[in-house]
């Protein structure tokens, strides 16, 4: 066996055999089908523990040069929420009264949305993703220490967070007030972060309801070459 480098330790993997491949990744493709974002969240209280084991997941995706350029910030205070629900139903007023074109409010209408968002002061947390463009260091040159695919390292941990969620049997939704700006004022988060997701996370409603949808198949999304 050859030496391990310094710095490195040796990597032991399941090694399933290629039927219990093909059974597994059926069973997660069946599980995954069900996960639907949700607007309809139920007040029952998620603890506190829950969200952290959620975002640890989420925070085990890759990232450029490790640099885990990412913050989860965490609402469950019922001021905070409100106040994040005001500023973005402000922003959403107008983007649906205006900014947005007529062919994307035309893609919407199915989905019944609207400027109103009472699921931002109903589900138990917020979860406010945030891109840390660089971090701070009074060390390095100008302050500043860069990190590296600051936008796809975010995309990845959001969505292995978004897939915890649905794998502990709670619901969550994708919410992008634009801009939102408001949500790094209102978190008195540093200047290095800039808002990316808001994602309310709880249990659903006993009576939610969601657009009968069609995902697409596989021939679709995906392009053999062998």
């Amino acid at each position: 066996m050859a030496e391990v480098p310094e710095g490195f330790t040796t990597y032991h993997g399941a090694n399933p055999s290629t039927a219990e491949l093909v059974q597994q990744s059926h069973a997660l493709w069946q599980r995954y089908e069900k996960r639907r974002s949700l607007r309809f969240f139920s007040e029952r209280p998620v603890d506190r523990a829950v969200m952290e084991n959620l975002i640890m997941a989420g925070s085990t995706a890759p990232s450029g040069a490790h640099k885990q350029p990412w913050t989860f910030a965490v609402v469950g205070n019922p001021v905070l929420k409100k106040a994040i629900r005001e500023a973005a139903e402000k922003e959403e007023y107008e983007n649906y009264h205006g900014r947005m074109p007529e062919d994307w409010l035309d893609d919407l209408r199915p989905f019944g949305t609207d400027w109103e968002k009472p699921f931002l002061e109903i589900a138990p947390w917020l979860v406010v993703v945030f891109r840390r463009i660089y971090e701070q260091d009074e060390q390095a040159p100008g302050g500043k220490r860069n990190n590296y695919y600051v936008t796809e390292s975010v995309g990845l941990a959001a969505g292995f967070f978004l897939t915890a969620v649905h794998q502990a049997g709670l619901v969550a939704l994708t919410h992008t007030p634009s801009p939102m700006n408001f949500l790094a004022k209102l978190l008195e988060r540093p200047s290095n972060e800039k808002p990316f997701l808001l994602i309310p996370v709880g249990y659903p409603a006993e009576d939610a309801v969601v657009p009968v949808l069609e995902r697409k198949k596989s021939e679709d999304v995906i392009a053999w070459y062998e």
